[in-house]
């Protein structure tokens, strides 16, 4: 009898030890049979405006937020502002049109108050004799405060007023200064009145927060991650023919419920909700660091205040990044839903040096590791670089994966092709550009970002399915699988949710 207990015993430890090695390597990936095919959550808890643009309506004074790019016409001159050598020096009035030097990108401190930045990096500011306008420090705290008045009946004409309570006027092409009273009659004689014309504007989690400020964005936050994506998108997604999510989160959730500022606390509960969901409905979730602290690219989906790529340029700010990624596979090493981490979206090759990504790469894939030994790490390559300058680096690491993003859009390329020819350029040149990454000992393949939209008018319903079944079938081939980009956008072909629903796309 103590025998067979012991035989008993033996066995039953043999079945939960054999139960741990299966739940340990839940997370290994069979590519001939088991590929992703996800969508991502993008515009839940990283904001993009252009996904909901109504999320910004009630911002007072929404033309002025963060880092909107602003050009300044001299009425009486006839000649753009421009920092002179593109910042650190005097401000002109001499350029008889517009680029970069000629471009101040605002700063937001209140609805009416911002300071302005320069090319450089330096902000607007008055000299030592208080009157003359230069831009030379790099701390925007010592620059001063500006005012931009608009005309009442034409919004495109503006007077600024400087920190000293006067307005700036071009006197000369060579000479501005903040000496007007600014009570003229906006004639084209009046040195103090100007042209102005908006370039560019950034709609993400920084305008958001900043423009509704502390007191009303915590509650516009909180009713858009209640309502953007709930536990019935889940539920949909899984009876869809998908198999996993892919959730872009920015820095600032690591830090709930008490972010820095302007960014607001309440997000990781969200988060939270998504893997019990993940988990209720059995998908895999992606867990992808959208946003990184300073910006990894530039553009607004990266949490930008300005357009400026500041992310890598110290070491404390890429162990920064690190913590955060630990904390975040910590959190969720335990949730049989988590299936991977991407340690950053998009690093922009012109911001980013190599070297310093590989750098980040490697510790974040020690920190992942450091919690979840099975979890897939995902790096994604940068726009613009080499598409296999990451294979040095993924040659050490036990599941990686690479993950790039094709759009048949943003680029003159596409302008005026048809809709043959767009659907010939996804069977041809993405499904070289693909098989060029996919080897048989190298990192596993991941189209992290795809979407069924083009820059073709008129296109009928038909043609978006054959658009969209060569995407399958061309991002189907890759080894780690695909997302579709996006689960919800006001802008149908960019709704997965709407794309299926409406037999565009058939999984």
């Amino acid at each position: 009898m103590i025998v067979t207990h012991s035989k008993n015993h033996l066995f039953r430890i043999i079945c939960v030890f054999g139960m741990i090695m299966i739940m340990s390597n839940a997370r290994t990936l069979n590519p001939t049979n088991q590929r992703i095919r996800a969508t991502n959550l993008g515009g839940w808890l990283v904001t993009e405006g252009w996904m909901k643009p109504s999320l910004f309506d009630s911002i007072p004074n929404k033309d002025f937020l963060d880092g909107v790019g602003l050009q300044f016409k001299s009425k009486t001159i006839g000649k753009f502002l421009c920092a002179e050598l593109g910042g650190g020096t005097i401000i002109v009035a001499n350029r008889s049109s517009a680029s970069g030097w000629e471009t101040f990108h605002l700063w937001r401190m209140s609805a009416t108050s911002f300071h302005m930045r320069v090319f450089n990096k330096q902000f607007l500011g008055l000299d030592s004799t208080g009157v003359n306008l230069v831009a030379t420090t790099t701390n925007s705290q010592t620059s001063g405060v500006f005012e931009i008045i608009r005309k009442p009946d034409d919004t495109s004409l503006v007077r600024i007023k400087a920190p000293n309570g006067l307005y700036l006027q071009a006197k000369s092409e060579d000479l501005v200064t903040a000496d007007s009273k600014g009570d003229g009659e906006w004639g084209d004689d009046d040195p103090s009145v100007f042209e102005m014309t908006i370039i560019e504007t950034f709609k993400g989690e920084y305008q958001i927060t900043r423009g509704y400020g502390p007191l009303r964005a915590p509650k516009i936050m909180k009713d858009h991650w209640d309502t953007f994506i709930v536990e019935d998108d889940f539920k949909f997604i899984a009876t869809s023919g998908l198999n996993a999510v892919r959730i872009p989160v920015g820095w600032w959730t690591a830090s709930d419920p008490t972010p820095p500022k302007p960014y607001v606390g309440g997000s990781l509960q969200y988060l939270d909700k998504a893997f019990l969901w993940a988990r209720k409905y059995n998908l895999k979730v992606i867990l992808d660091l959208h946003a990184a602290p300073g910006s990894q690219n530039g553009y607004e989906h990266s949490a930008t205040r300005d357009g400026s790529i500041e992310w890598g340029q110290t070491d404390e700010n890429i162990q920064e990044t690190v913590r955060v990624i630990e904390f975040f596979t910590a959190r969720y090493a335990s949730n049989p839903s988590l299936y991977a981490v991407e340690l950053i979206n998009e690093p922009r090759a012109s911001g980013v040096p190599l070297s310093v990504l590989t750098k980040y790469y490697d510790l974040g894939y020690k920190a992942v590791r450091k919690h979840a030994p099975n979890a897939f790490v995902i790096l994604s390559n940068r726009l613009g670089g080499e598409p296999k300058e990451l294979f040095p680096l993924a040659s050490g690491m036990k599941n990686v994966v690479i993950d790039v993003h094709y759009y048949n859009l943003f680029s003159s390329v596409f302008d005026d092709m048809t809709v043959e020819e767009n659907i010939e350029f996804v069977r041809t040149n993405r499904s070289a550009e693909l098989q060029a990454i996919t080897t048989s000992n190298g990192p596993l393949t991941f189209v992290g970002e795809w979407v069924s939209e083009w820059q073709v008018r008129g296109a009928t319903k038909e043609d978006y399915q054959k658009f969209s079944k060569a995407n399958l079938d061309v991002f189907g081939r890759a080894t780690f699988g695909w997302a579709y980009w996006s689960l919800k956008n006001v802008n149908n072909h960019w709704s997965m949710d709407w794309m299926i629903k409406n037999g565009y796309i058939n999984l």
